[in-house]
């Protein structure tokens, strides 16, 4: 594999919301949940402001050395009292532009988030990928992550 390009991660700003979405919106399963629109609807504006304002949630955009956002995550910090009152970090919403997919680039963001993680304390990190993302299992697998936990949703 060729050397990744250079990225720099960031706290995501309001102006990249629309990047974000789009990021999101950018493979079948995203596509049917987010919807893309210029501007982008007001519930993900909304929603970047909750996360801007909670000190425990950092939504993170990296960009290449042209400044476009390229790749996008999302980071809770989670205080817990099992594991002797351990720090959980929780990433989720990880995404990278389709077209660079496979280029080192989620590598480089996972490892910033690992880093940032540690950084605040925490002692483990969890991360939910959807059954059908299974290229993306395999990554994680490759960077450490192991099933250790068996996830269940309900919508309210």
């Amino acid at each position: 594999m060729a050397e990744p390009s250079p990225i720099t991660v960031r706290p995501a700003r309001r102006e990249d919301v629309a990047a974000i979405v789009r990021l999101l919106a950018d493979d079948d399963l995203g596509a049917g949940r987010e919807v893309v629109s210029d501007p982008p609807l007001p519930a993900y504006g909304e929603a970047f402001d909750k996360l801007a304002a909670n000190p425990r949630s950092l939504l993170v955009a990296a960009e290449d050395a042209g400044g476009v956002v390229v790749g996008a995550l999302q980071l809770t910090f989670i205080p817990g009292l099992s594991n002797q009152g351990a720090e959980l970090a929780l990433v989720s919403a990880v995404r990278i532009s389709s077209s660079l997919r496979n280029h080192g680039l989620g590598q480089q963001m996972m490892d910033w988030a690992m880093d940032e993680a540690r950084r605040r304390g925490c002692k483990y990190m969890e991360l939910f990928t959807h059954l059908s993302r299974v290229e993306a299992q395999r990554f994680y697998k490759r960077l450490g992550f192991a099933k250790s936990h068996a996830g269940m949703r309900r919508e309210l």
